[in-house]
Order: C-alpha cells, then structure tokens, then sequence
C-alpha cells in the first residue's frame, strides 16, 4: 500500500485512514518491466489516464500479461467500486474475507465494495488477467448504490445485477465464453486507441460485460446475504477493522466518534456492538489496543515503554499502566521481563 495520501477514496465506516488501494505493487512491477499492462484508469490506478468528464465513475479497466514468476503480489486491499476480474491463462492465489484458492483459466472474480481481498501467494504466478473497476458511490455498506449514468441497462435489470452483486458471497464463479469473449474485445479496443480517450465501443462493451455476469450470476443462483448491506454489518466491519488496524487503534477513538464513523447515534451503536462483542465499544476498543500493546512489548523489547503507548492509541502512559495492569495483572515492565525470561516472542 502506499503512503497515506487525502486524495485516495475513503470507506468512513471504517476508519478514517483506509482507503483504496493504491496498486503500488503493480506499478513498480510495470515501471520494471516484469508486468506488460495495458489500461485506462483514473485516480491511483495504474494505466493511460482517463479524462475529469471522460466516462465518470470508472476507475480502471485493463488487463495484464505476466511472464514466469514475480516478484511482487497484491496484498490485502480494498477497492471503491465493484471489481470483475477474469483470468484468461494461468494461474493466480486469490482470497477474500470469505474464501480462498488458486484462480484457473477462465475463472471470474467479484469484490463487493470495499471488500478485502488479495492476490498472490504472496507473489503471484504467470498469467494474463483482465479487469473492470466501477465506482457506485459506496462509502458504507448500507448505502445505496449509483450506476455511473453511461450504464444504460434497463431500470429492472440493474436494480437485479446490483441485488446480485451486492449480497453475493462466492466471489469466484466459472465465466462462459461469452464474458471471456467480451473481455478479449475490451483488450481489443483498449489496444486500438492510440490517445488516453477511450475507445467509443468501450462503453458497449462494458455494458454488454455486465448483462452477461447478471445472466452467469442468476444462471448460478446463488445464496444471497441480505445482512452484507445492513448497519449490524456496518458495526462488525469497524470493530473487525480495529482487531487488525494499528492505524485505527491510533486513532483519537471516542464513543461519539466510533459511532459516527457506523452513522448511528451512540446508544445504537452500543447496542451492536455489545451483541457482537459482549461488550462497550470502549471497553473492546482498549482492549484491542492492550493487546496488541502486550504483542509489541514482546516483540520489540527496546522499544520505550511510552512509546508502545501513544502508539496503540493512548494519551497517557500513566492511564496506559493502569488499564494494562488490571488487563494483565502486571505492569507492562514486569509483563515484559517475565515474559523475557519465560516463553519469549509471541506473534
């Protein structure tokens, strides 16, 4: 991921510092020749730059031809619009928050929103993968979703590709011929233009893409979860996000804050999170950050004490004493050097 930056897309329900992955990982592998890519993209994404008016709301659409084993991968990252990907040849370890497993040719891939996934194991294999990006304007898992307006399939049928897309869990499906066939003809016109401007039976053709993956994803007639979109869903992606965030757990969390960042009210979002945690939000979010305070003294004895603190999201070392204490029944000096002397690291 690259460094923070404010002009990368956010997803609020999280916390304020996630934001979309910035393919950094693939732009150095093409700045260094292992990766032959070809793409329009906008913002962060790699790819010749599409203009401010020219097709809004499309982030990337590309593909790429990797020859023998890398030395780079794609780790864990979310993406601000529906992602589609088709492997054509090859062979790639992919994984979701749900799922993962090695792509095969012809395999096609969905990501929700903001949903995390990666790929590589953690570098990646030979291959020639396509790809389509779309932002629909999701910053929460419940809000609604908006088609950029060259998307002109009937109101009915969009309204079903987005029930489809939005609840689905099985983000690998077997594409037919028909999307492989499709995605060859985007590759084709994304070759033919010789300006950034994209090609005009590009926006045929990606409309053309996602009426066959309605017709694949009601073919398969899969398992909806109506609870991916819902506020109890929004409070457990936040408080998952800070299980695993050190940049979260740093944050100047309060109940107010934590609350806003769900948009509900405080006692609401109490509410879910004592169902989901057995517990306050205050209460889980310090002993989060307790946790992973107790992984960082072990792990790093020279670090200063302080420092650990402030780190993991406390504003005073004395208040950090006190609750590691009661957490742990021994200062964070003593927990270090008994633990120095018994079993060692821990991870």
């Amino acid at each position: 991921m690259a460094a923070q930056s404010p002009l990368l897309p956010r997803f609020v329900d999280h916390d304020l510092v996630h934001e979309a992955d910035s393919c950094r990982p693939l732009r150095a592998a093409v700045e260094s020749g292992e990766a032959r890519l070809d793409a329009l993209s906008r913002g962060q994404y790699p790819g010749r730059p599409l203009g401010r008016d020219e097709l809004p709301g499309l982030c990337t659409i590309g593909n790429w031809d990797l020859v023998g084993k890398q030395h780079w991968g794609l780790p864990w990252h979310r993406n601000e619009g529906i992602e589609i990907t088709f492997l054509e040849t090859g062979r790639h370890f992919f994984q979701t928050d749900c799922s993962a497993g090695f792509l095969k040719p012809d395999d096609l891939t969905i990501t929700r929103p903001w949903q995390p996934h990666a790929l590589g194991k953690p570098l990646l294999d030979a291959g020639r993968l396509h790809w389509l990006i779309l932002d629909v304007g999701v910053r929460h898992p419940n809000h609604a979703w908006k088609w950029p307006k060259w998307v002109v399939l009937e109101t009915a049928v969009l309204s079903r590709l987005t029930e489809l897309l939005r609840y689905n869990e099985q983000p690998v499906l077997r594409a037919g011929e028909d999307i492989g066939r499709c995605f060859r003809k985007i590759a084709t016109a994304l070759r033919g233009g010789a300006s950034p401007a994209p090609n005009p039976w590009l926006v045929l053709l990606i409309n053309e893409l996602l009426l066959l993956v309605l017709e694949l994803l009601e073919r398969a007639d899969l398992p909806l979860d109506q609870t991916l979109s819902s506020t109890a869903r929004t409070v457990e992606l936040f408080l998952d996000d800070l299980t695993r965030s050190a940049q979260s757990l740093a944050m100047p969390w309060t109940l107010e804050s934590m609350a806003a960042e769900c948009s509900l009210g405080p006692t609401h979002f109490t509410d879910h999170c004592k169902r989901l945690k057995n517990d306050t939000p205050v209460r889980f979010l310090n002993r989060c950050r307790l946790e992973r305070a107790a992984r960082l003294l072990l792990n790093s004895p020279q670090r200063r004490i302080a420092a650990i603190a402030f780190e993991v999201g406390f504003s005073s070392s004395q208040y950090f004493a006190n609750a590691f204490r009661q957490q742990f029944g021994l200062t964070p000096t003593s927990f270090r050097c008994q633990s120095e002397e018994g079993t060692g690291r821990i991870h």
